[in-house]
């Protein structure tokens, strides 16, 4: 099988596009382990779809299946694109919902589904964090220090909470964020959503304007804001190889 690795921000994806839907856990093991197939953090299966331009099964690299991925929504529409799958706009379907997305160049934006807070109230060692849903559940808590992410503490709330965990940093109007993510069970170098989420705490609680940039792990630079239908999230993603696959 053609399969295509994609990096966006420090997420890394497998990707391949057919025609017959079925279970692929255990095919998203094998290819996302990162001593005995190509690693990854995920599996994208792109599929067609009678109304939108296409739909997609996300799967993490434990096998599990996710409802929504930021960073692997734009890798996604960049291979759709360079696949002559659809046009440079385009709207496909997740399990969260439909997400709208453009590609310029290898620079992608999407639309990520609208942003649900859950609950502003969640106590733990010392900290109010925040449950929100910007395609998937996470954690959010807004910190004084970016490096003092305790990822024992955020292994225990992923746990206790069914969701990822977020530290986000206000710095000079914009943000750092880092986050643990389900599925992967560790710090990853970007989480879309995750940066989404933080984001969208940081605009209610009046820390940061309607359009900023937002810093993950990996160092890139990501374009958070908002329009009148949910959160845009841009940046750029890269192609780093096409291969087959035995």
């Amino acid at each position: 099988m053609t399969v295509a690795k994609y990096s966006a921000n420090g997420n890394d994806f497998v990707l391949f596009h057919t025609f017959v839907k079925k279970d692929r856990s255990e095919l998203a093991k094998k290819l996302c382990h990162r001593q005995n197939g190509i690693g990854a953090d995920g599996l994208i299966v792109l599929l067609p779809h009678a109304e939108y331009d296409f739909q997609w099964q996300f799967y993490n690299s434990d096998g599990s299946e996710a409802e929504m991925c930021g960073n692997g929504s734009r890798a996604c529409a960049h291979y759709a694109y360079t696949n002559e799958l659809t046009l440079k706009k385009m709207s496909f379907v997740t399990i969260a919902g439909v997400i709208h997305a453009e590609v310029e160049g290898n620079l992608v934006m999407s639309e990520l589904t609208p942003p649900k807070i859950l609950d502003k109230t969640i106590a733990e060692n010392g900290k109010i964090w925040w449950k929100l849903d910007t395609g998937v559940p996470h954690l959010v808590y807004i910190t004084e220090n970016i490096e003092e992410f305790d990822i024992a503490e955020a292994r225990m709330l992923r746990y206790k909470y069914n969701a990822n965990v977020n530290i986000a940093y206000v710095e000079h109007g914009n943000l750092r964020v880092r986050t643990y993510e389900r599925g992967v069970e560790d710090e990853t170098l970007a989480c879309g959503t995750g940066m989404a989420a933080c984001f969208y705490r940081a605009l209610e609680e009046n820390l940061v304007k309607q359009n900023i940039e937002v810093y993950p792990r990996s160092g890139d630079t990501l374009y958070l804001g908002v329009n009148e239908r949910t959160i845009t999230f841009k940046g750029a993603v890269k192609k780093v190889f096409v291969s087959e696959f035995n």
